[in-house]
Order: C-alpha cells, then sequence, then structure tokens
C-alpha cells in the first residue's frame, strides 16, 4: 500500500525490466491485467493498482468533489512509487485517467497505452453530437434504474461496452462486485462527464502514445478514442479486430503486442535498456485520421 493521508493507494509490484504501470477501469482492480501480464512475463516489472473505491484504493471523491483531478493525484502517487520513467498504460477510466496524468506532465513517463477510453467530454468539444448523446443516453438510463431501485442497472453500462448479454455472460462473482461498486462508478461518469477535455490539451503530450479500441466496439467508444489518436502529434491508433471493451480479458495477446511495440518506441527516447522484443505478431492494423 501507498500510506496517505487522503487514504492508502493500492501498490503491488513483481517482475524486473522495464516497468509498466498498469491501470484498470472501473469496477475493476489490479487484477484484471492478469491475462495480459501472463503474455508478458518475464519481460518487465509489473506495477498494478486500482482506481479510487476499488479493491484496496481508498475513495478520496465526494458528489461535491468528483473531481478526477482525485485520480490523477492518486496514479502519481504510484508512479512516482514506481521510481519514475514508466511506461503507463490504462484501460477504459483506467485509460482517461491516464490522459490526464500525461498532460499534467508532474511525473515521468516515457509511453503512453490507451485502451478504450471514455471521453464524452471530448466528444462533446468537437461537436459530436450523436456520439456524445450515445454516452449520455446510456448514462442516464442506467443513473434513472438504479436510483429507482434496480440494483443490477449497472448492466446498463456494462452491455453497451462489450454487447447485449455481457453481464449476463460474467461470473457471478465478477457481476456481484459491479452490483457493489455501482456507486463508485457512477463518481466515474461524473469525472468524465465534468472534466473539460479538448484536441489542444491532448496536443500537449509529447511522449509516444498509442490507442487502441475494438474492431466490435462501440461506435462512441471509437470515435472519442480516434480523436484522441489525431490530437497527439506521432500517436498511433490501433484496431484489434474482433475485440470489444474488455479486449484486456478476451483479446490478452493482441493487447501484449500493442503495448510492448509502444514500450520499444518509448525506450527510443528513454536512458534504459532497449525493451524486450515481441514474440507475437500484432493482429491490429492503424485507422487513419481517427475513422472507425
Amino acid at each position: 500500500m501507498i500510506e496517505e493521508a487522503r487514504g492508502r493507494i493500492e501498490y503491488e509490484e513483481r517482475g524486473s525490466g522495464p516497468t509498466l504501470v498498469l491501470v484498470p477501469g472501473s469496477c475493476s482492480t489490479g487484477a484484471a491485467w492478469r491475462p495480459v501480464m501472463r503474455v508478458l512475463d518475464g519481460n518487465f516489472r509489473f506495477v498494478t493498482t486500482s482506481l479510487l473505491g476499488y479493491g484496496a484504493t481508498e475513495e478520496r471523491r465526494s458528489e461535491s468533489d468528483s473531481s478526477v483531478l482525485r485520480e490523477a493525484e492518486a496514479l502519481e502517487a504510484v508512479i512516482d512509487r514506481a521510481g519514475g520513467h514508466v511506461h503507463l498504460v490504462g484501460h477504459s477510466f483506467g485509460g482517461s485517467v491516464a490522459l490526464i496524468v500525461a498532460m499534467r506532465k508532474r511525473v515521468e513517463i516515457a509511453s503512453l497505452t490507451v485502451l478504450e477510453a471514455p471521453l464524452p467530454s471530448l466528444l462533446r468539444h468537437c461537436h459530436e453530437r450523436a456520439h456524445y448523446r450515445s454516452f449520455r443516453d446510456m448514462t442516464d438510463a442506467y443513473f434513472a434504474a438504479y436510483r429507482g431501485g434496480d440494483r443490477e442497472a449497472i448492466r446498463k453500462m456494462i452491455d453497451f461496452y462489450g454487447g447485449e448479454g455481457t453481464y449476463a455472460s460474467w461470473p457471478e462473482k465478477v457481476r456481484a462486485y459491479a452490483v457493489e461498486t455501482t456507486p463508485v462508478n457512477m463518481l466515474d461518469w461524473a469525472c468524465a462527464y465534468d472534466h473539460p477535455l479538448a484536441p489542444e490539451m491532448l496536443a500537449a503530450i509529447d511522449i509516444p502514445v498509442s490507442v487502441v479500441v475494438g474492431g466490435s466496439s462501440h461506435p462512441a467508444i471509437c470515435r472519442a478514442n480516434g480523436l484522441v489518436g489525431v490530437s497527439i502529434e506521432g500517436a498511433t491508433f490501433k484496431m484489434i479486430g474482433g475485440a470489444a471493451h474488455f479486449m484486456i480479458s478476451t483479446h490478452p495477446g493482441q493487447v501484449a503486442d500493442l503495448i510492448a511495440t509502444n514500450v520499444t518506441r518509448g525506450q527510443k527516447r528513454s536512458p534504459r535498456p532497449d525493451a524486450p522484443a515481441i514474440t507475437q505478431s500484432v493482429r491490429a492494423h492503424a485507422v487513419g485520421a481517427g475513422r472507425c
């Protein structure tokens, strides 16, 4: 653990080599990265954590202060403990937080890989009204159902990401954790909607960035992440065919390849030794001009 006055932060590390800081999304913990870590095992030092309110990380937000900056501060503490000059990887809301940290430039990051960050405020800023409305309609229905007494209302959000029936297909223990952490997830969405995000803000990121989406993902997710890709100079935008939002579980090999590829780009700017050779072929392909 990292002990801070505002609450403890989950921290776990193992392995040796270039440091990957792996940030999971909502309703999840660092354990979500195990499939990807198994593919990359032996080549990297892995640092995992959980976002505020999940796992062993204590919440430090409230309805009156749901700022994503509270998330960024906690992740920066993890990177400081890891030793800096890390390769940062964020999935889902963890990807959104990772982008904020990269923009703040308060810790040293060698490269950034973002997997399907939910970015409704970027869509709103860029006048992507239909895609923004997709997010808003989903969260409005989800929140209304929960406040109306539907304990499993979070299935609406999970199926939005993974496709109809995704929630029902999950093991009972995983569904139960999602239900238990629904109020935390609602704070996550408040962060996502309230924090302003614009292309010119993203353009300040000057490290190697890889943005990844699934070929079967929701078009609003693809478009939001495509906008990230075209806003950051030199960023790559990759699509994993057949994957959807929960790709770190369903397509860990392809995700691992893309992470390793971006680490190689980051190591060229780093005083550390070269990244390990990639042992699997990359099955994703680039998508130009932010199109999905």
